[in-house]
């Protein structure tokens, strides 16, 4: 072949052909791959675009994997707190060298629950609770690192004369249902089965979980939606960081003879790879506080590092999602923006955003919900539909406020400086500040509705106990015990420290004597009480009374017939206090007591812990106490309100006499544990979810000022005074954030009274608007100020430099 590329005898050699230019998928992974290295070698304005981005993303991200973590962490508790419950209606376990008794012994301190258990051994190889490597001896214990701490303390000064016991281990985590949980083990050599311990062989109990209540059904995915919404709608808003920036880019590709679809795809990926670094930001910022969650209590809630697990399913989710949501919330962006080799226009001046579209997605969603009125049946809502009803009317909340913020804004005109620099600015970018508070729209709105349905149902889930706590403070159970011993237990109340009075009466049973009458299956019985006159005038409406009377006290609720009283109960009539109830006939010589014919009839009155005594009352030196047969004692104390700790001084006093003395609070109602559940992961979660707003405001509001950054500093070289911009920042987001709580008021009441309409509720209760709306203003005003050191740094002259 020659130079000239001919071959011998004269024939020309054809050129090489050209390569194919690529297409379809590699063309697309090219531009993403472009806009990918845009993000990255971009110089100064690239990298700090990309790291804002990474922020908000990873914030979202972090939140979303805890939230991921909540079905594991749910159940880790609940092994682990089976795994060392005492087994409940088991088969009987005879006493072996591998067997122990054990009772349950929980007390309160200063509002915390103490969980405590007696254990003793039956022989040499006794088995050991979850968490303990070795059962401890009479007069010791093993305890939780939180309780150890605490009894180091001067805190617990209190604590350790109640659990006088020497501490010989700790409690490992497999034993505690959270870090800052308060549980003690501790040796008896005293224990048996007559104080209602049980004898056991090992450890752990299976029990089934109750049914949710379809109304907490509703509530529990509706706090879901809630609680999530705003974490998608601000990973939306991250993804759009630094736009004006990132067009100018684009045209300059223009320019160099790229076309638009290129231009579109080379700006996903430059999203893609913000997205994917703010998933690494966001596993690091998880992994990083799943450290530290043993240490932090939310709502009486805290736990195990290892616990906060996400389920792999939904962390794949994430991973997926968040990207490919990055990808679509830019091309969308990008879908009224003509990207042109000399500039980017964004159709024309200033295109009305159009209402049309916007306002059927809340007003479908309140009609999906009212279709899924199955809840006052007795079933639970269709899931879907309550979840997509939900989603949809916070979905188009959120939509309706960058419209809000047009249709306003754009009727300004004129005022003071700050506010024309303000309003303009949003006539300009309306978008990009409607996009900066709409999380907390979404929130406010999001948590109006359940506080709605919060308060309207509180009332089905807490049941009136009949108790007065005005009347006393604690009740005590006291073990059956001689009568010396029981009348030495109250006279050890009435000597403690921070009390008022204590109602005491010392009970026992009564039968008729002789042998069963035609007709009857058993012999009549009836109570028998001891007490002096002010505590038996707390039980009955006694009107006189002095040491030595006896009285007949008929049942005055009508539910026990007066006439079987009176077969026991009358003046001079005979009882017995020894009767056998199962062979009818007295255990021993017969304990007879003859009732005064001076005894009067008088009406029965609930005491302070709601129960109505009936039957005998008598004065202690009316009657000899040594003939009663099992005497219980029952005591409700008074406590000195000016004594702080009174109720603990209680408690030590009950621990001294007997560890498995029931001291309880006497409360007006009891709330239904499933609803207390529910509320307490829900406060949980929403204390989250505004951490996380706060963050991702903060971090906005940074990459706003950012953007602005070479304008602020031109209006100070021209001798704009610095608090007229700090004044006009102020107003940019005052402006949106009222719109947003505008539009929250009215959604989030409009989903409130739907859900009301779902569980069978009506008359909601408007009072619950405020607090929402007044913490979403104090958070976008605390966000403010916070944004104010930055501002003042970027209004420095050097602002003016460009790259």
């Amino acid at each position: 072949m020659t130079a000239t590329g001919r071959r011998p005898g004269g024939r020309t050699t054809p050129p090489a052909p050209a390569p194919a230019p690529p297409s379809g998928a590699a063309v697309r992974l090219r531009d993403l791959a472009l806009g990918a290295r845009f993000a990255v070698t971009g110089g100064r304005e690239g990298w700090a675009r990309t790291v804002l981005t990474a922020v908000g993303v990873g914030l979202g991200v972090a939140l979303l994997l805890a939230a991921a973590s909540v079905p594991h962490l749910l159940q880790s508790r609940a092994e682990r707190g089976q795994a060392r419950q005492l087994p409940a209606g088991a088969a009987t376990v005879h006493r072996a060298a591998d067997t122990l008794l054990a009772a349950t012994a929980d007390t309160l301190y200063r509002g915390d629950t103490v969980h405590g258990t007696l254990l003793r051994p039956d022989g040499s190889r006794p088995p050991a609770p979850p968490g303990v490597t070795e059962v401890p001896g009479p007069g010791e214990m093993v305890v939780s690192p939180a309780l150890r701490e605490l009894l180091a303390s001067p805190e617990g000064a209190l604590l350790r004369d109640r659990l006088d016991h020497r501490i010989t281990g700790t409690i490992g985590d497999a034993g505690l249902v959270g870090p800052a949980e308060l549980t003690y083990y501790a040796g008896s050599d005293t224990l048996t089965t007559a104080d209602g311990a049980q004898r056991l062989a090992s450890f752990g109990a299976r029990s089934a979980a109750e049914p949710l209540d379809p109304v907490l059904f509703v509530l529990l995915v509706v706090a879901c939606v809630v609680l999530l919404m705003p974490v998608a709608i601000f990973i939306a808003t991250a993804v759009r960081f630094g736009g004006e920036r990132r067009d100018r880019r684009l045209a300059a590709l223009r320019l160099i003879g790229a076309d638009a679809r290129t231009t579109r795809r080379t700006a996903a990926g430059e999203a893609l790879l913000g997205a994917v670094c703010g998933l690494v930001v966001g596993a690091g910022l998880f992994l990083v506080g799943r450290r530290f969650i043993g240490s932090v209590t939310v709502w009486d809630v805290n736990a195990f590092p290892a616990d906060l697990t996400p389920v792999p399913t939904l962390a794949a989710l994430i991973v997926v999602a968040v990207p490919l949501a990055a990808v679509a919330v830019t091309l969308f962006a990008l879908r009224d923006v003509t990207i042109e080799p000399l500039g980017v226009v964004r159709q024309g001046t200033a295109r009305r955003r159009r209402l049309w579209w916007r306002l059927p997605l809340p007003v479908a969603g309140l009609a999906l919900l009212l279709v899924a009125d199955r809840a006052r049946a007795g079933q639970a809502a269709p899931p879907f539909a309550l979840a997509s009803g939900t989603v949809l009317v916070l979905l188009g909340i959120a939509l309706l406020l960058p419209w809000a913020v047009d249709a306003v804004v754009a009727r300004f005109s004129g005022g003071p400086v700050p506010w024309q620099l303000a309003t303009r600015r949003l006539q300009l970018s309306g978008g990009s500040a409607a996009r900066a508070v709409s999380g907390i729209t979404v929130a406010v709105a999001g948590a109006i509705a359940l506080q709605m349905l919060l308060t309207a149902i509180q009332t089905d889930f807490m049941k009136v106990t009949g108790q007065d706590g005005r009347r006393a403070q604690l009740n005590l159970s006291l073990p059956s015990a001689d009568i010396g011993t029981t009348r030495q237990m109250i006279k050890d109340f009435r000597r403690t420290e921070g009390v008022r009075g204590i109602i005491a009466a010392i009970e026992s049973d009564a039968a008729r004597p002789g042998p069963l009458r035609k007709g009857e299956d058993f012999v009549p019985r009836t109570r028998f009480t001891v007490g002096d006159c002010p505590s038996l005038r707390e039980m009955a409406r006694l009107g006189s009374c002095r040491d030595g009377d006896v009285f007949i006290v008929h049942d005055g609720t009508g539910m026990v017939d007066d006439s079987y009283i009176g077969e026991t109960a009358r003046p001079g009539a005979q009882v017995i206090f020894n009767l056998n109830g199962e062979t009818e006939r007295p255990d021993g010589p017969p304990r007879l007591w003859t009732i005064p014919e001076t005894a009067r009839t008088v009406e029965s009155r609930k005491d302070p812990a709601g129960d109505t005594a009936f039957g005998i009352f008598a004065t202690p030196s009316a009657v000899d106490t040594g003939l009663l047969d099992s005497p219980v004692a029952r005591a409700m104390v008074k406590t000195d309100p000016r004594v702080p700790d009174a109720a603990e001084y209680v408690r030590n006093t009950a621990a001294r006499i007997d560890p498995l003395i029931s001291v309880s609070a006497l409360q007006d109602v009891e709330r239904d544990k499933n609803y207390a559940s529910v509320r307490t992961g829900l406060l949980t979660g929403s204390a989250a979810t505004i951490v996380l707003i706060a963050a991702s405001m903060l971090v906005t509001m940074v990459e706003q000022l950012r953007e602005r950054r070479r304008l602020l500093s031109v209006l100070v070289a021209f001798g704009t005074r610095r608090a007229t911009l700090g004044w006009s920042v102020l107003w940019q987001t005052a402006l949106p954030v009222g719109l947003g709580l505008a539009l929250a008021v009215a959604g989030g009441s409009g989903l409130g009274v739907a859900l009301l309409r779902l569980v069978g509720k009506s008359g909601p209760d408007w009072s619950v608007l405020w607090p929402p709306v007044a913490t979403g203003a104090a958070l976008v005003l605390v966000v403010t100020l916070a944004g104010l050191p930055p501002l003042w740094r970027m209004m420095r002259p050097d602002g003016l430099r460009t790259e």
